[in-house]
């Protein structure tokens, strides 16, 4: 009895010491940001029409698929500046989230693909440690065209991987924030 006792006391102060944890400095969570909607604008350097792509997913994952909408055509042989915006229309009134990425430049970067070689892109901004982020871009057209321009936000990429700061996705890791493909012509 004496024995069963002592082992239920040591097994009892065990239980007791290994449940209690230290929960006063619990690890902070970057929580990755509400994003509604993007829209890039696309505006001609040597003069023209100004070309938006948008897209609105105003219930997130829910049933609803974004809308895209695309205001019209690129010019072939054209060089645009590029510039996006992100929002959170969940809010009222809607929250920039431009700030945010640029607050946190180095845990962020935008990636440009293109099917069908319609277009190359240039990052026109950078981190504090000189890796781009993509707010801000140029988009040059080639000639007459269709095809679909991918635009991904990736949060906590890796900016020294190979490829990644020459706009290439493959290596950079990192989760997606934000991903939405346009239908464009180039004509």
């Amino acid at each position: 009895m004496k024995l069963f006792k002592k082992i239920s006391i040591v097994l009892l102060a065990t239980i007791i010491f290994t449940a209690c944890s230290d929960d006063d400095n619990p690890t902070p969570v970057n929580e990755e940001e509400v994003i509604t909607t993007l829209t890039a604008t696309l505006t001609p350097v040597a003069g023209g029409d100004v070309i938006t792509l948008q897209t609105r997913d105003l219930d997130g994952d829910g049933p609803n698929a974004p809308v895209v909408t695309v205001s019209g055509n690129l010019a072939a042989n054209t060089t645009y500046n590029g510039s996006l915006e992100l929002l959170n229309e969940t809010e009222n009134p809607a929250e920039s989230i431009n700030e945010e990425i640029e607050e946190e430049d180095d845990e962020h970067q935008f990636f440009y693909q293109a099917t069908n070689s319609i277009a190359t892109f240039t990052y026109s901004d950078t981190d504090g440690d000189g890796n781009p982020i993509g707010l801000e871009f140029q988009l040059v057209t080639s000639t007459a065209a269709t095809g679909n321009i991918t635009i991904t936000l990736r949060h906590e990429p890796n900016k020294e991987a190979a490829g990644v700061s020459d706009g290439d996705i493959t290596n950079a890791g990192g989760e997606t924030d934000i991903q939405a493909v346009f239908p464009v012509t180039v004509q």
